[in-house]
């Protein structure tokens, strides 16, 4: 079947010069015998139209030229259609481009489009609301919202509103149920992941797999700010998933399991991130994974 695709690039995703991209693609795609149009994304977010004209067109790929955020809310209009999923990076973070192993130059991203093979990755519902790689309670959350409020973009601002957010950072009470199993504790922030990806290469769920059937649950408890950053250091590097048999699971400062539905009550409304995007917070979240979500385009 003769490929078509469709580009979508995020005007304000990160800080890279589109106008160089935009000529990348039309020449390298062009040299590929594709054809191919070029959209923008657009602020409403709302990409539910697509389904018609991938049908219509016979579109078999459609390649993201954005973050995490624009992944996020084109791939869920998409999830019950049979569409090949690109990236190319243009994010803060690019989390999921970086756990997939897509590179962020952009004639690399290119070549990958026109010769890597198309796998299908898990992701997962938030109270309904997707996610494809991560969503976050807490402290990254704040980082998030802040983030979303500046001007200017890129990681140099990102790293700025972390550092503010550390300071006056607060440990909120959260209670979690995994497979019948309650625990109640106070954390800074839990991150719930199928990638092991923050974004920029910062690991914050070392064992994810994109595609194992399961999401990651990484709590990192109240203690001293220095512990704080300690203890995060060690748990990047050496983080290993434990479970309830485990006679040190409670004791230990980041708690790291894996489970395929997780609940998590939040009565003090800490905020909430999903792929990096602020996103409405809630007393209650339900947590299940979506197993082979979509296919995407992978080395």
């Amino acid at each position: 079947m003769q490929r078509k695709i469709i580009y979508f690039i995020n005007p304000i995703s990160g800080t890279k010069d589109k106008q160089v991209l935009l000529q990348k693609i039309k020449e390298r795609t062009a040299q590929e015998n594709i054809p191919f149009e070029i959209l923008h994304t657009n602020a409403a977010g709302n990409y539910f139209f697509l389904k018609d004209k991938i049908d219509k067109e016979e579109i078999t790929d459609i390649v993201i030229c954005g973050g995490d955020g624009t992944i996020n809310k084109i791939v869920n209009a998409l999830l019950d259609v049979d569409v090949k999923i690109g990236i190319i990076p243009l994010g803060s973070g690019n989390g999921l481009a970086l756990a997939a192993k897509i590179p962020r130059q952009f004639d690399k991203a290119l070549d990958l489009i026109f010769k890597g093979k198309a796998s299908y990755i898990d992701s997962f519902f938030i109270n309904d609301t997707f996610s494809c790689m991560l969503c976050g309670l807490g402290f990254d959350a704040q980082v998030a919202h802040d983030f979303a409020n500046q001007q200017t973009r890129g990681l140099s601002t990102y790293v700025k509103q972390t550092l503010n957010n550390f300071l006056s950072a607060e440990p909120f009470e959260f209670e979690i149920t995994d497979r019948g199993k309650t625990f109640i504790t106070h954390a800074y922030f839990i991150s719930i992941a199928n990638s092991n990806q923050f974004g920029n290469n910062f690991t914050i769920a070392p064992k994810a797999s994109l595609s194992d059937g399961l999401i990651d649950v990484v709590i990192v408890r109240k203690m001293s700010k220095l512990r704080l950053l300690w203890t995060v250091i060690k748990h990047i590097s050496k983080g290993e998933p434990a479970n309830y048999t485990d006679k040190t699971f409670h004791d230990k400062d980041v708690i790291y399991f894996q489970t395929d539905k997780l609940i998590i009550k939040n009565p003090e409304n800490a905020p909430l991130h999903i792929d990096g995007d602020p996103a409405t917070t809630a007393k209650k979240f339900t947590f299940e994974i979506i197993p082979d979500a979509f296919k995407l385009i992978q080395p």
